[in-house]
């Protein structure tokens, strides 16, 4: 059996849990079972159970090391760990590798990587040659984007709609901000909320606004893939969201909603199919007020990002079982 191991939270936001969950789904697919982790946050565990998974409650507060080894005794057919965590701590590490199970991590820049068979770190896009690990695989081939959004993959080819979705939870309101600034551009937006979004009065009394009537509100899209789809520019924070937006070849405005997610937002650039507007502390207003070649960001957008990223970790993890 698998166990993958999460933090998912208003603070840290879902995008680990929807990570893991299409690993988790490809993984599935191949006739391995597989049991989550999570911390006590109820949102991500109705996530976990609606995709039908089993899941376990693990004390975040508690010291790294001081819990797995419980867990691990009473569920002895684990042969592979897996986190999705960023950073772990070397007593966590020296735990489930006492116990003789696998243990795979996911950008994860602390030392106790070092003692993961297999570091998956296609978010880091800085020092990447500090990664430790036995093995370690960075880059957009092995991001881990839900299949389902190929069905929507087409050209931009001028801007007529704009989506803005700062991630499930936009822990700092990032998303009142860029609609401030859209409408002083003149231009409105489809504004999507994540189930941890913490800041809907806010938004509420800015959208009852004179100059924000055009503004539209959605809660908790069934499928946000779909929901871009209808939209010609993504307005994101630096997590998968650009991604999953490029491989449907939407390109996208980021906004790093941490510092983790500026190297994100470079590289993304760098590929051609997004803008980088900064940091949410500092964004750079002008870009709301440029006009985007679309058309050329959504044609490297479809060159630099496939699907393919979880049929890659998941053959990975395969060898490691041989």
């Amino acid at each position: 059996m698998f166990v993958i191991c999460i933090e998912s939270s208003h603070r840290r936001g879902l995008g680990h849990l929807f990570r893991s969950l299409n690993l988790a789904r490809e993984l599935r697919k191949r006739g391995y079972a597989v049991r989550f982790l999570v911390n006590d946050h109820d949102r991500s565990r109705a996530l976990i159970q609606s995709n039908g998974f089993a899941h376990d409650i693990y004390p975040l507060v508690d010291p790294p090391g001081s819990w797995e080894a419980r867990f691990l005794d009473e569920h002895p057919d684990v042969s592979v760990w897996i986190n999705d965590r960023l950073d772990t701590d070397p007593a966590h590490a020296g735990v489930v590798r006492a116990a003789t199970r696998k243990l795979i991590t996911f950008d994860d820049r602390s030392a106790a990587a070092d003692a993961a068979e297999l570091n998956v770190s296609a978010l880091i896009f800085d020092h990447a040659d500090r990664l430790k690990g036995k093995h370690v695989v960075t880059g957009p081939r092995y991001l881990i984007l839900d299949a389902a959004i190929g069905k929507y993959r087409r050209q931009r080819e001028a801007l007529g709609s704009i989506v803005v979705t700062l991630g499930g939870a936009d822990t700092y309101g990032v998303t009142l901000k860029v609609l401030e600034l859209l409408a002083q551009s003149g231009r409105s937006a489809t504004v999507v909320t994540g189930p941890a979004f913490g800041h809907l009065d806010q938004l509420h009394a800015l959208l009852d606004q004179p100059g924000y009537g055009e503004f539209l509100h959605k809660a908790n899209v069934p499928s946000l893939a779909e929901e871009m789809s209808r939209h010609d520019l993504a307005i994101t924070g630096g997590g998968l969201t650009p991604f999953e937006a490029a491989a449907a070849g939407l390109p996208s405005v980021v906004i790093a909603n941490e510092d983790f997610e500026i190297p994100v937002g470079r590289a993304l650039e760098g590929l051609g199919c997004s803008i980088f507007a900064g940091h949410h502390t500092a964004v750079n207003e002008r870009i709301f007020h440029r006009m985007l070649p679309l058309k050329e960001m959504s044609i490297r957008a479809t060159q630099e990002v496939d699907l393919n990223g979880a049929l890659r970790v998941a053959d990975l993890i395969e060898e490691l079982r041989h």
